[in-house]
């Protein structure tokens, strides 16, 4: 089967970044399922495995954990799905990735495909949804107010990837008022499509202007990018017992200023519950069968931004250096081999 990987981690211009290769068709065993992948999406997750993890001395690291695809094989334990069924899921940090023809995933972090959404608008949403649905319900909480609070989120990167469905949740499933940050005229539309009530500019100091919007002080604040530069103004802005929660990799996080607000700090991390088969693992498999409820409800939209064509080395080092540039918006899938 065809796939792209690498064999030294390098920077993104370096011929052999990425790699077309050949590689085995994989055999499902126990609750796996086998998908013949139809279309992908890029994650900055990709970027950074690219860059630093190395693979065993002359093997292949295959990248990619966001895709949509056809079951083509199930395991003996499985029993969630069968062969032809439309899926799409965001994969396992610690097993190959989705950029092959052929994907060997465990069935309970995979849902059911939208009806209404082509592979490519499919494979945009498992990654970020997951991301944005556990941070929301499962970190924050934000179904439970924080007394005296304004009942408002502040997600800070609210056009990216996991920003650009977090808004769209948020506005779907709960009443909280969405404060998006986006620093660019296109951005500034964008996350407004999406739902965001209120726009802040987060190259501007963000306390001040959610002061100046007159709503009070917001209960949640949802950092999906440079947090490190964001803290001190998140700390000023967040009420009182406030929620905080972040997904990215600050350099230092010092948490001493949020205990003089009893500020509670939420990480979100979707790899978790595959990478440790946690007891719950199975709620990735409900949560993505919701968010596909949702889309063909008409209540989500897919991230998708660019489509940029076949899945092959040339056209995935493309979508990396995009991502590394920092100003992709929404998220950039491929499709087909």
């Amino acid at each position: 089967m065809r796939a792209v990987a690498y064999q030294i981690p390098q920077a993104i211009e370096a011929e052999t970044s990425l790699v077309d290769i050949d590689l085995l068709r994989p055999e499902p065993t126990g609750r796996d399922i086998l998908v013949e992948v139809k279309a992908i999406s890029v994650n900055p997750v990709d970027t950074k495995i690219r860059r630093g993890a190395k693979p065993e001395a002359g093997q292949w690291k295959v990248l990619g954990w966001d895709a949509a695809g056809v079951v083509s094989a199930v395991g003996p334990e499985a029993s969630f799905f069968k062969p032809g069924d439309e899926v799409f899921y965001a994969g396992a940090i610690n097993r190959s990735g989705t950029n092959a023809e052929f994907h060997l995933v465990d069935e309970r972090i995979v849902g059911r495909k939208p009806k209404s959404l082509d592979f490519a608008a499919a494979a945009a949403l498992p990654l970020t949804s997951i991301t944005a649905w556990e941070m929301l319900f499962d970190r924050l909480d934000v179904t439970r107010p924080v007394p005296g609070a304004a009942h408002a989120i502040v997600i800070i990167g609210g056009a990216g990837g996991v920003g650009s469905i977090a808004i769209q949740v948020a506005r779907a499933l709960t009443d909280l008022t969405v404060i998006a940050t986006a620093s660019r005229p296109e951005t500034v539309e964008w996350v407004k499509s999406l739902g965001a009530h209120h726009v802040v500019d987060h190259r501007q100091p963000l306390a001040g202007q959610i002061e100046a919007l007159g709503i009070g002080q917001p209960a949640f604040v949802f950092s999906t990018t440079n947090t490190d530069d964001h803290l001190a103004q998140i700390v000023e802005l967040i009420a009182p017992q406030g929620r905080f929660g972040l997904i990215d990799d600050p350099k230092q996080l010092d948490a001493l200023p949020l205990k003089r607000k009893s500020i509670s700090l939420h990480w979100e991390l979707m790899f978790t519950r595959s990478l440790f088969a946690t007891a719950d693992i199975d709620k990735q498999n409900a949560l993505l069968n919701s968010v596909s409820e949702l889309v063909d409800a008409g209540k989500i939209k897919s991230t998708i931004a660019e489509n940029f064509g076949t899945i092959n080395a040339a056209n995935l080092k493309r979508a990396h250096a995009l991502i590394e540039s920092g100003k992709a918006k929404g998220k950039i899938v491929l499709s087909g081999f």
